[in-house]
């Protein structure tokens, strides 16, 4: 992963999690979706991100989980 796509997810990530998530992954699926499109919209290719990331519906998922943790 670029140091430019890692960047974008991380950012991204922050600021479209849903505060009330529930874990569901249906909306980690669709917020995965959400996610890539917009790097597309910035000029930022899928391999940027995917080339280190194994999937990014997990890492969407995972901070999911990490969000509902005291």
């Amino acid at each position: 992963m670029s140091a430019r796509g890692r960047k974008f997810l991380d950012e991204w990530i922050a600021n479209h999690l849903p505060i009330a998530t529930t874990g569901d992954p249906i909306a980690a699926s669709d917020l995965a979706d959400q996610m890539m499109k917009a790097a597309g919209e910035v000029g930022i290719k899928p391999d940027e991100i995917n080339d280190e990331v194994w999937s990014v519906f997990e890492v969407i998922f995972e901070a999911m989980h990490r969000q509902r943790q005291p």
